[in-house]
């Protein structure tokens, strides 16, 4: 296994567990032994693992990547990345308002889906207990939570935003600071962030074995047979999200910085993979962090800066999905939306995508807010969660490969060589 390549090994664990889970299925045992428990067992162990990496990662990469960069550069660096994620989020969008208007998912036969949502069904129920009373006073309420009224709290329960404020504050003045007694602090973040990398390579060898948990439980629990009368809805959030990841994206890296897509598709395959199959951006930032790095080239100054940022506010799969989501269930519910309400839902998905990724149940959430905005009821979230959960794995990997370019196109931009640029 040793001289197998991790993503040809994340392969073979993800081919297997779609196999175990369709046929276990979610009552398979072994003996006393119920086979999702230990799906969820291993599937829980390896994104914990992920997890527990998370804070000191983020904070280390960002200190000491802003101390690498100087106090001097940053304007800029934020300026061009914060520019390109809402781009980058605004073109998702309307790509997934253009595919959803050509195929209809929501039309015809389909609209028959409106009558079939039993708000007592549990699953249902429970949802929209987490949605109930959500509006577009969540998208300010991401300000709110930008400055934490105490860190320790901020990272003990993973609000990242908070998280990476402070740690953006922490090594801009670190940076500028002229005092003797700082210099030990550079050395200090650097350290952190090479052992935190050490610990992620180590980590990862575990992966083949918790990408297979992740995804047998998911397949299992899930199963196929209930796809059938979302198909068409399935079938458009993929073809939109598969049009911006491969299309759109690498024509961004190729005519914007200049780089082979084809080698930044391998470079990130580990990544992909894993943001795939654990459905977490932020799970996913070490192993971001370390394929950016070491396959890619990008530094650790850019990398350090973008890519935490990124894995918090740029949401490009999620921002696509909410919009085709939203204008399935008008759809379905027979509401004819003009350019006005259009343009409403693109809007509030772009602000959506960034505003409440800190909320559980956050693309729902959104969803809610926009069906709020243009007048529909919540109830036809139901329709969603037969497919969510994959298309869920789909948009984070998406996700996770335009915080990447973003990191790439800024790095070529800075006057970075990379390993993928194109020779000329």
């Amino acid at each position: 296994m040793r001289n197998i390549p991790l993503h040809w090994q994340i392969i073979a664990a993800i081919l297997l567990a779609v196999a175990a889970g369709v046929v276990g299925g979610p009552d398979a045992s072994l003996g006393s032994l119920q086979l999702t428990a230990v799906y969820a067992f291993l599937g829980t162990l390896f994104l914990n693992a992920l997890k527990m990496l998370i804070v000191p990662l983020v904070m280390s990469s960002i200190i000491s990547g802003m101390a690498g960069v100087g106090g001097d550069k940053l304007e800029k660096l934020g300026g061009k990345t914060l520019l390109f994620y809402a781009c980058s989020s605004l073109i998702a969008i309307l790509i997934g308002l253009a595919v959803v208007n050509i195929i209809e998912p929501g039309g015809g036969d389909n609209r028959a889906l409106a009558a079939t949502i039993s708000t007592s069904d549990p699953a249902i129920s429970e949802t929209l207990a987490k949605v109930e009373g959500r509006g577009t006073g969540d998208i300010v309420q991401v300000f709110v939570r930008m400055i934490p009224s105490n860190i320790v709290s901020a990272a003990a329960n993973g609000e990242m935003l908070g998280l990476i404020f402070f740690s953006l504050l922490f090594g801009f003045f670190l940076a500028r600071s002229k005092s003797e007694h700082a210099a030990p602090l550079v050395h200090f973040w650097q350290g952190i962030m090479d052992i935190m990398t050490a610990i992620t390579m180590w980590v990862m060898k575990f992966a083949p074995l918790g990408v297979f948990g992740l995804v047998a439980k998911t397949v299992a629990i899930t199963g196929f047979a209930a796809f059938k009368p979302m198909l068409l809805f399935f079938i458009s959030a993929l073809i939109a999200l598969l049009i911006h990841a491969f299309v759109a994206l690498p024509l961004a890296l190729r005519y914007l910085s200049g780089v082979n897509p084809r080698k930044h598709y391998a470079a990130m395959t580990p990544a992909l993979l894993t943001a795939f199959s654990t459905a977490s951006s932020s799970a996913t930032l070490p192993l971001t962090l370390k394929s950016i790095q070491e396959e890619s080239g990008v530094s650790k100054q850019v990398s350090g800066f973008v890519l935490p940022l990124g894995a918090t506010v740029n949401m490009d799969g999620t921002a696509l999905y909410e919009c085709v989501a939203a204008m399935f269930i008008a759809q379905v519910y027979g509401l004819e939306l003009g350019f006005v309400q259009q343009f409403t839902i693109v809007m509030v998905a772009l602000l959506t995508s960034i505003g409440v990724a800190g909320i559980p149940a956050a693309s729902l959430v959104a969803i809610s807010v926009i069906l709020g905005a243009i007048g529909l009821p919540l109830e036809g979230i139901g329709l969603l969660l037969v497919t969510d959960r994959i298309l869920d794995m789909i948009r984070t990997a998406v996700n996770v490969f335009s915080d990447s370019c973003a990191a790439v196109i800024i790095a070529r931009s800075e006057g970075e060589d990379t390993l993928i640029a194109v020779k000329s």
